[in-house]
């Protein structure tokens, strides 16, 4: 395993409509996407400017984006693996780790949220799945 680096993004505010809520229900205001990305650490060591050196994430980003706003989620875990397999898609990507979170939670305060870290194995797995959805 060669080192990593690691590019981070962090409380990408997300245009998406997630849960089923009643009318005394606490209605989230905001979900918010962090992600951090392992890649190798030779698209960050880079000996001469250029994005052909570095790993584009503009794209996953725009992708990221299309996914929160194609249509209604029950759940915040489905829209996580959506992303998940989003990232897999990339080979340059060896390990990641997602938190995806609303607020508030009750009466103004609070997130909840749920977290998914994957090892480079693990990475591996989802990627060969077959399953990218």
């Amino acid at each position: 395993m060669n080192n990593l680096a690691f590019i981070e993004l962090r409380e990408l505010k997300l245009e998406t409509q997630i849960g089923t809520y009643g009318p005394n229900d606490t209605k989230p205001d905001v979900h918010l996407l962090d992600l951090i990305l392992g890649i190798d650490e030779k698209q960050v060591l880079i000996a001469q400017d250029g994005m052909e050196h570095v790993f584009d994430y503009d794209p996953l980003i725009s992708e990221i984006d299309r996914l929160a706003g194609d249509g209604h989620y029950e759940t915040q875990e489905r829209l996580m693996t959506r992303i998940a397999y989003a990232c897999a898609a990339y080979s340059a990507i060896k390990t990641m780790e997602l938190y995806l979170r609303k607020a508030p939670v009750r009466k103004g305060n609070g997130s909840l949220g749920v977290r998914l870290s994957l090892n480079e194995i693990a990475t591996d797995v989802l990627r060969q799945s077959g399953l990218l959805v």
